[in-house]
């Protein structure tokens, strides 16, 4: 594991506020817990549509950085570049990685990193994160995980720096998971990349056509109860 996550730091470089805690009580009085604030983005390619929500409300900073590259529209015509596959379980397993690189003119200040072990969002199947290369380098490229990825989440107990900080994760997918396994799943170049992004390069990387802010989506729709057949005759 510790091998993994030395790896992955390299690997992503270019390449989530607390876990919430009970709310005081006062002398027969309960303060009743606050709402997590949540902004929801649209990442328009030209074969569909994802949907992010990012969780203000637990990686304040982090949120905050990535949209000040959505309302400046620093991410139109960024990129999805790069797909990590592992060989982990039965199912696909790995992250897609995308942002703007090293397009210096349309980079911004580095973020403070929010580590998993006090946002308390980990890196599960559909999370985003932020690459980077050392804990709080972290400017405009970010990951979304296709398979639960542990290995990435802060581990206080860590022998190095690296370990002990993770990566910063802000939120999730909510809205074309599928098209982010396509995209995935597309040809990479067995030659492109550098030390351990050799071989996890897109042959052909997707352009994101811009990223915007969006409203947040309907709730899903309960399914209904099928009416219960009569019985008897009329």
């Amino acid at each position: 594991m510790r091998r993994l996550a030395g790896l992955l730091a390299g690997a992503m470089a270019l390449a989530v506020a607390s876990v919430a805690s009970a709310q005081p009580v006062a002398a027969q009085a309960v303060t009743a817990p606050q709402q997590a604030e949540h902004v929801y983005v649209a990442l328009v390619t030209a074969t569909g549509t994802i949907t992010l929500d990012l969780d203000k409300g637990r990686a304040p900073l982090t949120v905050a950085n990535f949209l000040k590259y959505v309302d400046t529209k620093r991410f139109d015509g960024a990129v999805f570049y790069r797909a990590m596959h592992l060989n982990w379980g039965e199912g696909p397993s790995g992250l897609l990685q995308g942002g703007i690189r090293d397009n210096a003119a349309k980079l911004l200040p580095s973020v403070a990193h929010e580590p998993t072990d006090k946002t308390g969002i980990l890196h599960k199947a559909g999370t985003i994160s932020m690459a980077r290369f050392a804990p709080g380098s972290a400017k405009a490229d970010f990951t979304i995980m296709i398979s639960d990825m542990p290995a990435l989440d802060a581990d206080p107990k860590g022998a190095t720096e690296d370990a002990r900080a993770g990566f910063a994760a802000f939120g999730h997918v909510v809205g074309g998971m599928d098209l982010v396994r396509s995209i995935w799943d597309t040809p990479r170049s067995a030659t492109a990349g550098e030390g351990a992004m050799k071989g996890d390069m897109l042959v052909a990387p997707v352009k994101i056509l811009s990223a915007r802010r969006v409203p947040a989506p309907p709730p899903p729709v309960a399914p209904t109860s099928a009416a219960p057949a009569p019985t008897g005759t009329p």
